[in-house]
């Protein structure tokens, strides 16, 4: 049988099988070269730094911040700060119940009963004795004056009427003076009735008063008094507490970061220096700006790039 003839590769695919061999080859050997390094490098050196961390300092500093700071603040709050917060929480809500709310509704009814006698002494000492006298002293004489009237008009003519006039005219200045005292008694007892209401509100007022700044000033020494016997000592005890506890527990952490995770840490990014930088640097400048100054003058003389 006759061989096949060899097929004839054109200019194009010519020129990329190059190109895949100057520039794709080249970099993917680098690419394994990077991930083997990479591999080593968190093989032999960033997972044990990982563990030893882990292992020595990450793990005792969080048992250490749990069990020397975490805790006690915990206790220290739930203790010194909430508690005494409730319990002053409870004694102002009974301070106020018993020293101003109650006096106030106590008050209050008093002033609901005063109003009430008031307006009952009104009707007994005015609206009635107004209504009797209305009834009994003035209504009869008016009824029989107007029958005398209605009488002498019917039955008189002008000596009647004389006499009427002359009948009349005292008993008008006695109705008349009769009226004028009644009017002044009336008179007093109103303004007797003002003066004693006005003195009843001014004393129940100035009880109030009296009540009301009473318990002002009674909650003004106990919030004086839970300052100066719980606030003030508690605040002293919890700075004494962060300053002998916290404040040396962070210098020590401090410490401790700067003699192990910095040294470390300084110690891997001159590794990375030494190491990685030079070889990407090297990669960079001997393979990768050779292959592309390649690339662009091979599709520039078949003219794929302008």
């Amino acid at each position: 049988m006759a061989e096949p003839a060899a097929v004839e590769l054109s200019p194009v695919a010519a020129v990329a099988r190059g190109v895949a061999l100057i520039v794709v080859l080249p970099v993917r050997l680098l690419w394994e070269l990077i991930a083997a390094s990479g591999r080593l490098l968190q093989r032999h050196v960033l997972d044990p730094t990982g563990r030893f961390l882990h292992r020595w300092l990450l793990a005792p500093l969080a048992w250490a911040l749990r069990t020397l700071l975490w805790l006690p603040l915990v206790w220290a709050g739930r203790t010194l700060v909430w508690l005494p917060l409730v319990w002053l929480g409870r004694g102002l809500a009974w301070s106020a119940r018993v020293l101003v709310w109650v006096p106030l509704v106590a008050l209050g009814g008093l002033l609901v009963a005063v109003a009430l006698a008031a307006a009952r002494g009104m009707r007994w000492l005015v609206w009635e004795p107004l209504v009797w006298l209305g009834r009994v002293v003035i209504r009869p004489p008016l009824v029989w004056s107007g029958r005398a009237v209605r009488w002498l008009v019917d039955r008189g003519v002008v000596r009647p009427l004389r006499w009427l006039g002359a009948v009349l005219a005292p008993l008008g200045r006695q109705l008349w003076q009769g009226f004028g005292v009644l009017v002044g008694a009336v008179a007093a007892a109103l303004t007797w009735l003002g003066r004693w209401c006005w003195w009843a509100i001014r004393g129940v007022g100035l009880l109030i008063v009296a009540a009301v700044l009473g318990a002002w000033r009674t909650a003004g020494w106990l919030l004086r008094q839970l300052h100066r016997l719980l606030l003030r000592p508690l605040g002293r005890a919890l700075r004494w507490v962060w300053r002998h506890t916290v404040v040396p527990l962070l210098q020590g952490v401090r410490w401790v970061w700067s003699v192990t995770v910095v040294p470390v840490a300084r110690g891997v990014r001159a590794l990375w220096r030494a190491t990685v930088t030079p070889v990407a640097r090297w990669i960079r400048r001997s393979v990768l700006d050779p292959a592309r100054l390649a690339t662009r003058e091979v599709f520039s003389a078949l003219g794929l790039r302008r």
